[in-house]
């Protein structure tokens, strides 16, 4: 079934081989997560951070990030520890932020709409097929 982005929707169809317009699909989500492909060694999820929101500081042991801001306008912050995120940039859309693992980061929505971007692990951070409404959604399910 076609959808309005040129492709089959945001249903988890990894690990599938899967061409999709990741722009489209990224603006039009709604949801806080959703992850759009998860295979053995990867996954690519995309996010909609509401306006004064953020990813909140995290850090992954052994897992690698890419995440590329699509639209809206980010603080996007990195570093060795929690307590000195040292690497700090605010960005807009077109921009990207590698986090390799062990490194803490969060991501703030710095402008004055809904920060879409998306997000890809490697290896897989999330159970297949998560869809997560909101943020509050996403941290009932990690603890």
């Amino acid at each position: 079934m076609q959808n309005r982005c040129g492709g089959r929707g945001t249903q988890d169809c990894g690990p599938k081989p899967s061409i999709v317009n990741i722009d489209c699909l990224t603006k039009a989500n709604k949801n806080y997560r959703t992850a759009l492909w998860t295979g053995t060694h990867l996954q690519v999820t995309l996010m909609n951070i509401p306006v004064g929101g953020d990813i909140g500081l995290e850090l992954h042991e052994d897992v690698d990030q890419f995440i590329r801001i699509e639209d809206g306008c980010a603080l996007v912050c990195m570093g060795s520890d929690e307590n000195d995120l040292n690497c700090c940039k605010k960005v807009n859309g077109d921009y990207a932020a590698i986090v390799p693992a062990g490194t803490w980061h969060n991501i703030i929505n710095a402008g004055c709409t809904p920060l879409k971007l998306y997000s890809i692990y490697a290896p897989p951070q999330h159970p297949y097929g998560t869809v997560h409404k909101t943020k509050e959604d996403a941290e009932k399910s990690e603890n």
